[in-house]
């Protein structure tokens, strides 16, 4: 699945679609360039979730924020990862498995720890506010929940 925001609010509501089929448990991977808009989807899921989005930033300098709303929100920043072994030092991998939702940026930075299911979202900046979405669900749970998110995109 595709989808083209054409600025931030598209993005924020295109997150809160999103979190509309969460229920916890889930992780959801967000792939791309630095200034892609990783971090504002991550707000809009927050948002979706019953968090104050202007109370999510970047946890690129602390690689976790733990956010509570309808549903616990875990929300990781990878970029400053530069080996899957970091991640096991700090036992940040026993967070991938909780009742809580979880998103990931830079999850490129796992390899062989990545979950083995997962929805991820590539992202892709066209231009100063456009934004190029690009849906990939691994397992059966992602990909119904992926058809779910396309139903809500189309309506």
């Amino acid at each position: 699945m595709e989808k083209l925001s054409l600025s931030v609010n598209q993005t924020l509501r295109l997150g809160k679609m999103i979190a509309g089929n969460l229920r916890g448990g889930e992780i959801i991977l967000l792939s791309g360039s630095l200034g892609a808009g990783k971090t504002v989807l991550a707000k809009g899921i927050a948002q979706g979730l019953g968090i104050n989005k202007n109370n999510v930033v970047s946890p690129t300098f602390v690689l976790l924020r733990v956010y509570p709303g309808k549903h616990l929100l875990q929300h990781f920043d990878f970029y400053r990862i530069k080996t899957p072994e970091e991640i096991l030092a700090l036992g940040l991998q026993e967070y991938l498995y909780s009742d809580a939702v979880t998103v990931i940026e830079w999850p490129e930075r796992l390899k062989f720890i990545l979950p083995k299911e997962f929805l991820k979202i590539k992202l892709f900046s066209k231009a100063r506010n456009q934004r190029y979405f690009k849906f990939m669900a691994k397992g059966s749970r992602y990909r119904k929940l992926l058809e779910k998110i396309h139903e809500d995109i189309r309506d």
